[in-house]
């Protein structure tokens, strides 16, 4: 077994004992809390309901709110994880290889079509979706970045996760604590969880800590449970909120952790749309999308009657990318800390506490780019001296006189 292989092997292990592990823990501790020390010790043995009460209302409005948070984090992990899908020729995954239908002959030519090679066809299915946009990451050459592994184009931002061989949209990490990956569809309900949990070991932890205290003033025995509850409150509410705070820190700079580790030596490539009369300067190169057609020799010639009618269609769809690059450590997706909080938090309060809605980046795709631009695409066209969209014309081909539809709306895609 390959290490990568072994990774996986042991996340899908830990994904199904950990989360166990938890509800265990998070079970125990409101038994010692409620139980032990709210309602025998405090009520019932020192007659001090003004402190049980109080320490009972929080235990269970952050208890009610890990449950929601978590059970909306699981929903969105196993039903929608962001996933981009698949191309076409993508080699089968593990799972998939084991259905009773994909033993192939070694002959067969459709065992052998899994090639590392990016798809050189100019009308490589889902490449539209990127020219019809006004700017996307790309490669030196202009054209969008590739996955040898699942065979498709990336949006931007997404990356391929090797703990389940896909590529993710706007990944964050892959997470044993909560059984999955986390991506632009759970990270929302991610922050809030761990934030609510630290609440919950807080709470644990004070209410322990004073029963401990109390109890060792009127010489009453160690207990146990109560030393085993500062114990786990103290390690749990330490980790959760390390994991809260690094979390808003990613949210109020527009970052996911994949991008952070990377954020210091990165450079982001943009190809950013200008006029079909505009000329390269020394600092750029220009891509002309649709690409043209490879020459026709006697073995493409069935391909003719497809080059013909795409023909008059890429006459009037043109359009011209200008190939730029950011400074190190730029991010094009900074938009403010307020803007960037509400791009994933929500717009409103209760959105920001409660597991209502998916992040409003989630459906935020527009003709414009794949996720909102910050004031650096702007700063971009005016330092390589990239004319506004809004300025051609001059007698240059009309651009995109045909309407196309970019999917606006992201896929949802099983597992």
């Amino acid at each position: 077994m390959s290490s990568a292989a072994s990774v996986r092997a042991v996340n899908r292990w830990a994904s199904t004992i950990i989360p166990a592990i938890l509800a265990g823990c998070v079970g125990f501790a409101t038994y010692v809390v409620s139980k032990r020390i709210c309602v025998d010790y405090y009520w019932r043995y020192r007659g001090r309901k003004a402190t049980a009460i109080p320490l009972l209302v929080l235990l269970s409005v952050f208890l009610a709110l890990i449950i929601c948070t978590y059970t909306r984090l699981l929903l969105a992990i196993v039903y929608n994880p962001g996933l981009v899908p698949r191309g076409e020729t993508a080699a089968p995954t593990k799972e998939e290889a084991r259905g009773p239908n994909m033993r192939q002959p070694q002959d067969d030519i459709e065992a052998q079509r899994y090639g590392g090679g990016r798809d050189n066809d100019p009308n490589s299915p889902g490449l539209e979706r990127f020219y019809s946009k006004d700017v996307f990451v790309c490669e030196n050459d202009g054209l969008p970045r590739w996955c040898s592994s699942c065979r498709n184009w990336k949006p931007d931002r997404a990356h391929h996760s090797s703990e389940i061989d896909r590529c993710v949209r706007k990944m964050d990490h892959y997470c044993p604590w909560v059984g999955g990956i986390i991506s632009e569809t759970s990270f929302k309900f991610f922050v809030q969880f761990v934030a609510y949990t630290t609440a919950f070991c807080i709470v644990c932890l004070v209410a322990s800590a004073l029963c401990f205290r109390d109890r060792s003033r009127h010489g009453l025995p160690v207990d146990g449970l109560l030393v085993a509850v500062i114990a786990l409150a103290s390690f749990f509410g330490l980790f959760t909120f390390g994991m809260t705070t690094l979390s808003t820190r990613y949210i109020f700079l527009n970052l996911t952790n994949v991008e952070d580790l990377r954020q210091k030596s990165t450079v982001h490539q943009l190809a950013i749309r200008v006029p079909l009369d505009y000329e390269p300067g020394p600092q750029n190169h220009l891509i002309s999308y649709p690409l043209p057609e490879p020459a026709l020799n006697t073995k493409t010639e069935s391909c003719s009657s497809r080059d013909n009618t795409t023909t008059p269609r890429n006459a009037l769809a043109t359009r011209k990318f200008a190939v730029v690059k950011t400074q190190l450590g730029e991010n094009p997706w900074d938009l403010g800390p307020y803007r960037n909080w509400t791009s994933v938090m929500g717009t409103n309060f209760l959105d920001w506490v409660l597991p209502l809605r998916h992040s409003p980046c989630v459906t935020g795709e527009t003709n414009t780019s794949f996720y909102e631009m910050g004031p650096l695409y702007d700063e971009l066209r005016t330092r390589y001296s990239l004319p506004r969209l809004s300025e051609e014309g001059h007698g240059a081909t009309p651009e995109m006189t045909e309407p196309t539809h970019a999917a606006s709306k992201r896929q949802t895609v099983d597992r």
